[in-house]
């Protein structure tokens, strides 16, 4: 004969218990909320406090994100991802209490890749900030040079740093770029060669000058009467392109490439 006293007491002490670990996971789980605001709110005002979001307005001055509209502002980038974190780990702590290993597991695996992601996050921040300081510098260097598409070029190089440190954080986060890597490599490849033919053949004439500005400056002053081509007159200005020349009725500009292919006659 069945004990309806035992059976009750026993249903009893089973519905007790799960009802006294959820009031244990909820407790420890809103503890944890509580925790994960206070340490992200006082990380927040440390990181505004070190300056670092003069860091993300440099971040907003790029043209790539710019364009996309996101005004980045790395304090609370990085406290809201620290926010996160924290709560993920109090969720596992609260999936552990309610003896829920498949939840546990799940929230295991998002918590166990978050700073996989994390440092993902800041190898993308990090890049597009060299990116960007790279290309700065290029251009700025080139259009020293005289070179016209100084802008074009110094974004081309831009964006293949960028490409290739996007794969380099997500392969930092584990995720398999084997055959992005390999194909974008091949296209990159080939937009390079294009580039590099169809605009070596296009400057030509800027390279002959960058190479003939030495020998002027080396051989020509300013107020030199010299003879090129059958133009005779003074000097009067040399750039990084072209020779002005004042000549009895006019001022003749003459490019520098001409001065490796012409004989020049200096009457001093």
């Amino acid at each position: 004969m069945l004990d309806i006293q035992a059976i009750l007491t026993e249903m009893w002490n089973s519905t007790s218990i799960v009802i006294l670990n959820v009031l244990k996971a909820i407790l420890f789980f809103s503890i944890g909320y509580i925790i994960s605001k206070l340490v992200a709110k006082g990380l927040e005002k440390t990181l505004q406090k070190l300056k670092i979001d003069q860091l993300g307005d440099k971040l907003n001055e790029i043209e790539l994100v710019s364009k996309a509209n996101a005004d980045i502002k790395l304090s609370k980038v990085f406290s809201k991802a620290i926010y996160y974190f924290l709560l993920l780990f109090f969720m596992v702590a609260a999936a552990e209490i309610l003896n829920m290993p498949v939840i546990s597991d799940v929230f295991k695996g998002i918590f166990n890749f978050f700073p996989k992601a994390l440092t993902a996050l800041l190898i993308i921040i990090l890049g597009l900030l060299f990116a960007e300081f790279m290309r700065k510098i290029l251009e700025t260097a080139m259009k020293s040079l005289g070179i016209s598409s100084a802008t074009l070029i110094s974004n081309f190089i831009f964006y293949f740093l960028f490409v290739n440190i996007f794969i380099v954080a997500l392969a930092q986060a584990e995720i398999n770029t084997d055959f992005l890597s390999q194909n974008l490599s091949l296209i990159i490849g080939g937009l390079v060669a294009a580039f590099a033919i169809a605009y070596g053949l296009a400057s030509k004439d800027v390279v002959a000058n960058y190479v003939a500005s030495f020998y002027a400056t080396n051989h020509i002053e300013i107020g030199d009467r010299i003879t090129v081509d059958e133009i005779n007159g003074v000097v009067s200005n040399i750039d990084k392109a072209t020779v002005e020349i004042q000549t009895e009725s006019s001022k003749v500009l003459i490019p520098l490439s001409k001065f490796i292919n012409q004989n020049i006659e200096i009457h001093r």
